[in-house]
């Protein structure tokens, strides 16, 4: 068998064959094209084949792969956490706008996952402090390990919400992508969600819990002048702007992802 064999692997789309032999390899696309008509390491194939199962049975690349990009970075994931989505660089573009000129702010990020929302922010922003936090300790275990391939200073606390830090602490930001498919969408039953950790897809219910605990104790734990911004489903926007009125917030408004669905909802202290 030749290396161009598995490039050429007609069970898959040619992509993932692809990106599955650059991950065994360890080799450049241009290095995987220049020495394609070799022999195929035996053991190597073998680690190939393994992968190609894997995403045959339907796993989503990013966890056979072991990574996914999400704003420019290269994430770290596993079954733990949920694989990151362009969808969810709204919500890190909302808090990056609301930084502007805040160097010093205080952010809070809860549900972290992988992290990426939390790095991605921490990266952009180093004179942030940021905290992190999540009821996972397998899901810490991937933030931090991510944090520390990057760079990224801050800070991760275990815990359900905002009882993961210290009571009565309080930041300038919270940002949050929390469970909020409604337990009975079908999509849960779908593609990639099928292998996703559940308990962060869903709360049980029909996907509001979460934001509404987050957005009842928000204003208790920002600073004057302080906003949260939470990522919610394509037709929840309405729902969570009323959660956030209802706790006090002013100015409460909702942003559009790239496919035009108001994928955040946000307000300000």
């Amino acid at each position: 068998m030749l290396i161009k064999d598995l490039l050429q692997d007609s069970r898959l789309p040619r992509l993932e064959a692809r990106m599955l032999v650059e991950q065994v390899w360890r080799r450049s696309r241009a290095w995987l094209l220049a020495h394609d008509d070799e022999p195929a390491d035996a053991a190597l194939a073998a680690a190939y084949e393994a992968l190609a199962q894997r995403r045959l049975a339907g796993e989503p690349m990013a966890y056979v792969i072991g990574e996914r990009e999400f704003m420019g970075h290269v994430f770290r994931v596993t079954p733990a956490v949920l694989i990151p989505r362009p969808d969810t660089e709204t919500l890190v573009e909302a808090a990056l706008a609301f930084l502007q000129g805040r160097s010093q702010a205080r952010v809070l990020d809860l549900g972290t996952g992988s992290g990426a929302i939390a790095i991605s922010i921490a990266l952009a922003c180093p004179q942030a402090q940021v905290t992190a936090t999540d009821l996972s300790a397998q899901a810490l275990a991937v933030a931090r390990a991510n944090a520390q391939g990057l760079g990224a200073a801050l800070t991760f606390a275990q815990g359900s919400w905002f009882e993961a830090v210290a009571a009565g602490s309080q930041f300038d930001l919270i940002v949050s992508n929390p469970p909020y498919i409604h337990a009975e969408d079908a999509h849960l039953g779908q593609g990639d969600l099928r292998f996703e950790p559940r308990s962060a897809l869903t709360d049980g219910g029909d996907g509001l819990a979460a934001l509404a605990e987050i957005a009842r104790h928000a204003p208790a734990r920002l600073l004057p002048g302080g906003a949260i911004w939470m990522e919610h489903g394509w037709d929840q926007a309405p729902a969570v702007r009323a959660l956030l009125q209802e706790a006090g917030l002013r100015d409460v408004a909702s942003r559009q992802d790239l496919a035009g669905i108001e994928r955040i909802s946000g307000g300000f202290l």
